[in-house]
């Protein structure tokens, strides 16, 4: 499967090296000064990925590609690829933690980055945005981590069985924590409803998104939930 995701990237680049991807470039790049001086698509993506250049820079041309990628005409597709081309090395490294951490099968897991990535860039809020490239790959994976412990808990809910470690989806990349050793603990004061405590109390999730992941009734969520605190309290109380 990881051959797939390679050939993802060779289907990108042959895209961006035909005639018609051209004309697309020659028309975005007499719109956006910042990219006026580039004469092809091969010097774009050479700059963008080249460490001498200065960060403001590449977020300039980021910023360019992403607002036409909004854009609803025939050069749309075109400034998309570019920015996917532009991220690839962080969506690999995505790819690779996420596989690493059993997040999925590899073809799943190249999908869900391609989909997510294509998502954020089209609705990428611009005026709000001041670093492109970190904001979109940080959002990704830290979704990606929130979808797959809210599936492992749903999974408990239902099963019965202990989660696998998946990371904070809240911590910054290369300090990511597992929940592993915090679901034990609550397990052995409240029981199979630690997950829920987590989602709700932890994770801020509310009641009735909690319910929704675990396919429950909020009115059983409620209880449930209701239930763990109390015994949560008279724990405490216990060893005041």
């Amino acid at each position: 499967m990881s051959l797939a995701w390679h050939a993802i990237r060779d289907h990108l680049m042959h895209s961006s090296s035909t005639l018609g991807f051209q004309r697309h470039f020659n028309l975005i790049r007499q719109k956006y000064p910042a990219l006026s001086h580039f004469r092809d698509p091969a010097s774009l993506l050479d700059a963008l990925h080249r460490q001498a250049a200065q960060s403001d820079e590449k977020n300039q041309w980021l910023s360019a590609l992403a607002r036409e990628a909004q854009y609803v005409g025939s050069t749309s597709d075109a400034a998309l690829t570019f920015l996917l081309l532009a991220l690839w090395p962080g969506l690999d490294a995505i790819r690779h933690r996420s596989i690493g951490w059993k997040m999925g099968k590899p073809s799943d897991i190249a999908s869900d980055i391609l989909g997510r990535a294509t998502e954020a860039l089209r609705g990428l809020d611009l005026g709000r945005v001041n670093r492109i490239a970190a904001t979109v790959l940080q959002n990704i994976q830290r979704d990606m981590i929130r979808a797959s412990r809210s599936e492992v808990a749903r999974q408990k809910m239902t099963s019965g069985k202990l989660p696998e470690d998946l990371p904070d989806a809240g911590a910054p990349d290369g300090q990511f924590l597992t929940s592993t050793l915090l679901v034990a603990d609550l397990e052995r004061l409240v029981g199979a409803d630690a997950t829920l405590v987590i989602r709700v109390a932890i994770d801020g999730f509310s009641q009735a998104e909690a319910a929704r992941q675990f396919g429950l009734s909020e009115e059983v969520t409620r209880k449930r939930f209701q239930r763990a605190a109390q015994k949560l309290r008279k724990n405490f109380e216990k060893n005041e």
